[in-house]
Formats: structure tokens, sequence, C-alpha cells
């Protein structure tokens, strides 16, 4: 499917959301949608594409049939060998890396590069997004993500179905939680609500999941504006569907089907809800200790994971630095952790409720044959100016021996009510996010901002040197209502004058709205990315690069502040997320959202993957939008009006089939019907009923014989019990 282009020329207004001010209106620039101004479900694009596949997304190889996936030959090991063609796209590149690392964050599952393995999935761009179910053996098993399919959950989802997962709406208790609407159902899409039994596909134990990112969402394959599947019960009908991230099923049966212990990445989590505080320890040597609560003198009244919800529950770490010295200390350290990766993001919760020179800071403790209690190493201070609010943040480590993570806290000298306060700790072995945008009351923002009108992110600064900030429509854009739309803009401030490569080449910017879910395992962040191609033009008339110096295709703007800088073109979605999911699960906690956004390089996605020198270069995959340049059809005569298709470059012939009569072969040269299959039927029948009787009567004659040959005369009876003959 070709993408449709669409820019968008807007009124940009500043609104800077913690107090509410308008600066003045600004000039014009251009938004490109990647999604082309749809909100398009993996088999609404396969379907534009004209893909005919099983279930909307799944291949299914005609001599394969619908085996059963049930068994240790369809699982792949735990560590899955891939192989990128050429033909992906840079930005789907970066967002299949990132799909990799949720499912060695919260399952067993690990992706290497292929490095020669007999079998490996191959991804490439084909016509839309599909893959096959579980590892066929056929050694290059490939897996498309074409236009639009570059989608963190649309590729998790394709993933899923590799690894050995049919959609969740197949299950074969599927009629119990859900009501299919087959007069809704496109003529000629009823095969795609199927249901499998439990010898074709395993629900390996776990409830029916409508939060499933396996499941189809209720208008899949409509025929018109009704929907296709209702949920029984009614609560869950906007929830089925979701392309968000992995659900806590979802991640269960992936685990129960690969025998999962412990994730690859995941280290650590704790909200300190158990007496236990996750085995953490108060540190050796300090004046003062951490102690659980659920509320603290000078704030907070209550803890970050449930916000005072819960009776029963809601505690956090406080230190009080309302008595003591200047310079006293506690150290509240993890329970030992083991890394694998040499790199860690510390996240957690901040509550500041003390005095204004308090401070925390993060060390390690490291430990070796050397030094068996180990040796502590400064990783960063935090800053945290008194203020009613838990605060987010990220701190990268570098550790690659045994270790404890230590939060050390620390009095000022400035005079102080309360102290510092600890919640919602998560600790894995992946990246930190860049920067952290937090947009206050953003539960009004929503409900009062005009459609068609954007805030902003400020400015922030990548690894690299570039700027760049986010644009959000809390009301969507014109046409758009009930969604947040979301554009990724780069940024030149004024009198910059550091030298950068422009177009800016290949970074690729992702917008993430934070899950504030306690446990990192069972959150189910929104993120989309877009990536800065350096050839990419303004439209296709202009001589100038959409991707460059913002002082050159940008307007100027200016912050509440008084701040002058330059936005260059976005590019984004007007579909980033609905009204309805925004307001479930813990995207807005206390009335807030947080917003993480980074800008990292891809550059190196540019460069075609290595081929094992010990194996064959992958064939690059044909497309089944695109025939070979010479029909194979030409060659191929299909006889009684069969048609001739051209299937993965190779000619097969379709035969024609009646009511009750069919044409097969090679050729289409074989007739069958249903009276063949009948008198096939009852010869098949009398021949097991002959078989029975012959059974039957030798069983007789050897009971007979038994009975004379047993001596003793007298009356003995002979029971005969559970004896079953099954004809064969």
């Amino acid at each position: 499917m070709g993408r449709r282009t669409t820019y968008l020329v807007i009124l940009h207004i500043s609104w800077i959301l913690c107090e509410n001010v308008l600066s003045l209106p600004t000039p014009r620039v251009l938004e490109y949608d990647v999604d082309g101004g749809r909100d398009m479900d993996i088999f609404d694009i396969n379907e534009e594409a004209g893909l005919n596949l099983v279930e909307g997304d799944i291949e299914l190889d005609e001599k394969q049939g619908r085996n059963s996936i049930i068994g240790d030959q369809y699982r792949w090991p735990k560590t899955v060998p891939y192989y990128f063609e050429d033909d992906l796209e840079i930005n789907a590149k970066g967002v299949i890396l990132k799909a990799f690392e949720q499912y060695r964050l919260k399952t067993c599952i690990d992706f290497n590069p292929w490095e020669g393995e007999q079998n490996y999935i191959s991804i490439f761009k084909g016509s839309g997004c599909f893959s096959s179910v579980g590892n066929q053996h056929v050694g290059k098993q490939r897996l498309s993500i074409g236009t639009n399919c570059d989608r963190i959950a649309t590729i998790e989802h394709e993933f899923l179905h590799a690894l050995g997962f049919w959609h969740e709406q197949s299950r074969s208790d599927r009629d119990d939680y859900v009501t299919i609407l087959w007069d809704h159902i496109s003529e000629g899409k009823e095969h795609n609500f199927n249901t499998y039994n439990d010898t074709m596909s395993s629900s390996l134990g776990v409830p029916y999941d409508y939060g499933s990112m396996m499941h189809y969402s209720k208008t899949a394959f409509r025929n018109g504006t009704e929907p296709t599947i209702v949920t029984k019960i009614p609560a869950f009908a906007d929830v089925i569907g979701q392309r968000m991230e992995f659900s806590d099923n979802d991640l269960l049966k992936l685990r129960r089907l690969y025998n999962c212990t412990r994730s690859s990445t995941f280290l650590d989590t704790c909200d300190f809800e158990r007496e236990n505080i996750c085995g953490m320890i108060q540190g050796p040597g300090d004046q003062a200790e951490w102690t659980r609560v659920t509320q603290a003198p000078g704030g907070p009244n209550t803890d970050y994971s449930n916000m005072g919800k819960c009776t029963g529950s809601g505690y956090f770490m406080h230190l009080s630095t309302a008595t003591g010295k200047p310079a006293d200390t506690a150290r509240l350290e993890s329970r030992l952790l083991y890394p694998k990766r040499s790199y860690q993001c510390l996240q957690f919760f901040l509550y500041n409720g003390g005095g204004a020179n308090d401070q925390l800071v993060i060390l390690v403790r490291e430990y070796d044959e050397a030094h068996p209690n180990g040796t502590l190493r400064v990783i960063q201070p935090i800053v945290a100016p008194p203020q009613d609010l838990w605060h987010l943040h990220h701190v990268s480590l570098n550790v690659v021996k045994k270790f404890r993570v230590v939060f050390e806290g620390i009095k000022g000298d400035a005079p102080s009510t309360g102290g510092l306060s600890l919640d919602d700790i998560n600790l894995s072995e992946t990246t930190c996010p860049d920067h952290v945008w937090r947009v206050k009351n953003f539960s009004h923002i929503m409900e009062t901002t005009p459609n068609d009108k954007p805030i902003y992110s400020p400015p922030f600064k990548s690894r690299e040197g570039y700027t760049f900030q986010m644009g959000l429509y809390p009301s969507g854009k014109e046409g758009y209502a009930g969604e947040l739309s979301a554009y990724a803009h780069l940024v030149t401030m004024t009198g910059d004058t550091e030298v950068r490569k422009w177009p800016c080449p290949w970074k690729q910017m992702t917008m993430m709205l934070f899950d504030q879910n306690p446990d990192i395992m069972r959150r189910m962040n929104n993120q989309r990315s877009v990536t800065t191609d350096p050839t990419k033009k303004l439209s296709e008339t202009s001589e100038l690069f959409f991707w460059d110096d913002p002082r050159k295709v940008g307007v100027e703007v200016s912050a509440a502040d008084g701040t002058k800088y330059f936005r260059g073109p976005g590019a984004g979605t007007t579909a980033y997320l609905t009204h309805g999911r925004a307001k479930s699960r813990d995207f807005i906690k206390g009335g807030d959202a947080i917003f993480l956004l980074t800008m990292e390089d891809v550059s190196h996605l540019t460069v075609t993957q290595p081929v094992p020198s010990s194996t064959l270069p992958p064939v690059t995959t044909v497309t089944t939008a695109i025939l070979p340049p010479t029909d194979p059809c030409t060659k191929v005569t299909c006889g009684n009006e069969g048609v001739c298709v051209v299937d993965a470059g190779n000619a097969l012939c379709r035969c024609a089939v009646g009511d009750d009569w069919w044409y097969y072969g090679e050729s289409c040269q074989y007739q069958g019907s249903t009276q063949d299959t009948m008198t096939t039927a009852l010869i098949a029948s009398f021949s097991v009923l002959g078989g029975m009787l012959v059974v039957t009567a030798v069983s007789v004659v050897c009971v007979k014989r038994k009975n004379k040959n047993s001596g003793g005369g007298g009356d003995r009876g002979i029971t005969m019990s559970n004896v079953t003959v099954t004809g064969m």
C-alpha cells in the first residue's frame, strides 16, 4: 500500500501549562501526518493492501494447512535469530529494536542478529503487517512490517504470532465472552472469526483477556458502521483491540509457553506495600533512618502508587530532616543485584517536603573478591527543590558486577518541617529516556482546550546536540475530536552557533505517554516514533528539506519567558491516542500526564545487516503486491475452468468448485463430488462393520474354547467389562 502524504497548515499558539498563559500568535508551520490522517488497525492496513490472509494478518502455507502449534517443535529457542532486509524503513527498524527491548524486559525472550542458525525470522517491508504462527522450521521465516505498520504494539503483535500465538478471540471458549454479529461482517471475511479447539491452540490455563493486544477490535472486518464483536460485559466494549502494549495475560501466556522463570533485563521493582520493603536494608554508618509510612509531616499526604485510594495500603519510604544536624545521612540500600549488561536505568518518584537544600544522592555499592563488603561509588546527586509534588527521576547506571543501589538522604542546613520521600522504584537493564515533560492538570486541559489548538513541551537537547520538542493537541486536530494528536519538531535556539549537520540525518524521536503503574513490568505505555530522513523534501515541488535547520524552514516563536527560538516542521500523527484510552489505566495520575521524550541516532540502521559467512545471502522477498517481471502463469494450463494465480512467485491452479462437486490436481484434471464422497464413506462404513463382526465372532469362539478348557464343571460366571472395539 502506498503511503498517502498529507500536509497540514496550522496556527501555532504556545501554551505555558503551569500558568495557563497564552503567547502571541505565531506564523504557520507545516505538519506531516505519518498515518495519512487515518487511524488504521493492522487488519485495515492489510485489507486496503488487498491481502487475503488467515484472520487478517496470518500467513499460512496451503501445504501446511491449519496445523496445531501445540508442541515444543513450534517453539523458537529463547534467543530468536532475526534479519533486517534492506527494504525495511529506517523508522521501522528502530521501532522493532524498541519492541525487542520490551520482550527482553518483560519476558525471557531475547532477539539476536542472525548468525547462521538453521531457522530465523527475516523481517521485510511487505504489503502490510503479517506473520506465520510459531516456528515453521522453513529456514527463512518471513515477517512483514510494511507501510504504517511501524507502531510498537503492531510489531509486538506480529512477533507474538511468530512465537506461537493465534488471536485471542479465536479461542475455543470465545463465545462465552463475546458475541459475533455475523450479519455485520464483510462478505467473504467470515472465516476470520473461526475458533480453534484445544488440539490446535492452547489458552495455557489463562482466562479470556479482553485487554489482550491479540484481540480484534469491535469493528474488525465490518461491512458498515455497526460493530462485529460485542463484549458480554459492556464495560469492555472499548477495551478490546488495544494496540498499546502487552497485557498482563499476554505476558503470562508467553512466559508459560516458553517456561520463563525471569525476564532478561528486569532487575527490581518496589512500591513499599509489603513490610519487607522489597528486601531493602538500612545502610551502615548513617545517623538517621528511612521509615515506611503512609503520610509524612510537611508532605506528602499520600503515596504515589495508590494516591490514597486504597484503604490499608499506600506506603512509601520517608526520611525526616526536621530533626538532627546538618549533613546527617541515611542510606536505604536495595537487595543484591546481578547485572547482565553494562548499563541500567533507575527510575523513582521523589517528594521533597523538607528544607531547600536537603539532598538525595544516588550511589552504588559494588562487590568483588577484593571488596567482599562492597565499595561505594557516587552516581548522581538529585536536584529536587521543595514542592508539593512527586517528581519522576531517571538515573543511568553503568554497573558490571554484583551491586546494591544506595539512596542516600542528606539533611541540609535550611529550616525543615518535613523531609525526603521515595516511592515506586524500578530498575532495569535498559536505557533511560532523555527527558520528562509533565503536563499538570491534564484532565482539565483535555476537557477545556479547543479543538485544533496545540500545546508544546519545552525545547529539549539530544545527546548529539540537536534540540527538539513535542507538539500536542489535547483535543485533537480539526476533524479529530476525541483524539490526542502528537507531532515532533526540530528546534534551533536564537543565537545558536553550535555546528551541526543539516539536514538532520537519521535521528529517531520518540514521544511516549507514560503509564504510571508502579510496576514497570505491568505498564502499557503509548508511544510513537518518527525519524528524520535527510532526503525528505517539504513537498514534491519544493527544493527545501523537511528536516533542515529550523532557521531555514521553520518559524520564530516566543516562549512565555521571552526566549525566542525557531520551530521546524513537525511529523507525527492525528491519532496518537483516543481520549477514552488516555483516561484508562494510569496515563493520568493525580490529574497529571507524563510524557517521556527521547531523540537517538539510528544512522547505523541504514547499513545492510551482515550475512553470516557460512550461509547464503537471504533471498530478497517479493511481496504479494508485485508480480515478477515474467508471469509464471504463461507456462501453466489449468483445465476445467481453473484459474492460474501467482503465489510467492510460483504458478498455482485454483480449481473450480460447485455446491456438490469440485476439481482438484495440479492442473485441475480430477473431479470429485459429494456423491463420490458418500459412496466412499458407505464402503468404508461397511468395511468397518464387517471387521467388527469378524472380531466379535472370533472373540465368541475364543471365549467358548477357554470355557471348555477351564475344567471343573460347575457354573462359573464370565464377566466382560470395559471392552471397546474401534473400527479403523
